[in-house]
């Protein structure tokens, strides 16, 4: 798949996720993986600028198989930051459809 859908998709594809449940990195690698191809290094510059500007907060969850995990959740200016940007997408996606429906 081209990189740059990829980069241009994963920030809502995590917020998705965090909107849904609070995850761990690992767990927003496993999760998106079924869908999309991307490597585990991809996920936590995101989650680090992500918990720098504000919308996701983090905290340490005792784990049945080893170490604490660092969770993350949306903040409410995540959740609202989520809700900007699926709206966004989906005009998006209806005028990029509308285009090649015509198109090809």
């Amino acid at each position: 798949m081209n990189i740059q859908f990829k980069k241009g998709v994963l920030e809502l594809l995590v917020l998705a996720l965090l909107n849904d449940r609070d995850c761990y990195g690992y767990e927003l690698v496993e999760e998106i993986s079924k869908y999309v191809d991307i490597s585990e290094g991809t996920i936590y510059p995101l989650l680090r600028r992500f918990s720098n500007g504000g919308l996701v907060e983090s905290y340490l969850q005792e784990s049945e198989s080893g170490p604490p995990r660092k969770y993350y959740r949306l903040t409410e200016e995540g959740k609202e930051n989520f809700k900007v940007q699926i709206n966004q997408w989906n005009d998006f996606i209806k005028g990029v459809e509308e285009l090649l429906g015509r198109l090809v």
